[in-house]
């Protein structure tokens, strides 16, 4: 271990350090979203108490990078972090053995789990190390039976929808572009996207389910996209309103955002290991 100390205190360098690579799952409906509030329950203050509870003797408990920071209400199934471990957190258990063990102090009800841990290359980063994103988004129309048991990952819809019209609306918006109109605006950061699929179909209940796939979302920007679709398929406006709207590249009114319960984070793709540190230079250069 690298002799630096602070205080006293022997603290490894990060060549010390163990990676773990998470996969987690959970249903949003009750959590704040992702990141860590005060007062507030999130997914991430979860599972760092969780692992709080895990390492608390052997120093300070690891905190999450994570792939996306959902919203309030956003689930997810293939969301994935990273946390770096001291030699002795690294000693005190294998990673292979760590999403067992949060799971266990979690219990069996509860509403997010992790489904898979493993050491991780140095240059892995969660967020940064990202190739792409995956979102579903389902919506329930009048045409749609209704079942309560989807209605926490499913959002409903009083009127008849198109789904063809959805489906071209989606694919005119595909490609590198700046996307102003379907983000909330946040000071500093870019809103240039490459959406590289946008599909609308019904499934065999009749749900409308929307798959988007992009190197990464801005604020908000599915939810808005799908209610741009949604806006098309109603018949308030037709493919080439939408593209001027989004050419216009300014946040309107003439679409609304989507409930955050019909939307899933499903999956997120990273490079071969040899790529990780690459990847993450090249998403922290900000894209004009």
């Amino acid at each position: 271990m690298t002799d630096r100390r602070t205080d006293m205190t022997l603290v490894p360098s990060a060549e010390d350090l163990v990676r773990v690579r998470l996969g987690i799952a959970y249903d949003g409906t009750g959590f704040s979203g992702w990141a860590k509030q005060p007062a507030l329950r999130t997914v991430q203050g979860v599972l760092e108490e969780a692992l709080d509870t895990i390492y608390h003797r052997h120093g300070p408990a690891p905190t999450l990078v994570v792939a996306g920071r959902t919203d309030a209400g956003v689930h997810a199934t293939g969301q994935v972090a990273h946390l770096d471990l001291t030699p002795a957190q690294a000693a005190r258990l294998a990673p292979e053995a760590l999403a067992r063990r949060i799971n266990g102090v979690l219990g069996t009800t509860s509403d997010v789990v992790v489904t898979s841990s493993a050491r991780a290359d140095q240059h892995f980063d969660a967020r940064f190390s990202a190739t792409w994103r995956r979102y579903e988004y389902r919506l329930a129309d009048a045409s749609t039976e209704r079942n309560p048991l989807e209605r926490t990952f499913t959002a409903a819809y009083t009127g008849s929808l198109d789904a063809a019209l959805m489906h071209a609306a989606a694919q005119s918006l595909l490609g590198l572009r700046d996307f102003a109109s379907f983000c909330k605006p946040r000071e500093g950061a870019t809103t240039i996207r490459s959406l590289q699929s946008f599909t609308w179909q019904r499934d065999d209940e009749g749900v409308l389910v929307s798959r988007l796939q992009a190197d990464a979302f801005c604020h908000s920007m599915v939810r808005a996209l799908v209610g741009a679709c949604v806006a098309v398929g109603e018949g308030r406006f037709d493919t080439s309103e939408l593209v001027s709207l989004s050419d216009a590249l300014e946040r309107t009114s003439a679409f609304k955002v989507m409930p955050a319960r019909g939307l899933i984070l499903r999956e997120v793709g990273y490079p071969e290991a040899s790529g990780f540190a690459d990847r993450a230079l090249q998403t922290r250069a900000k894209r004009t």
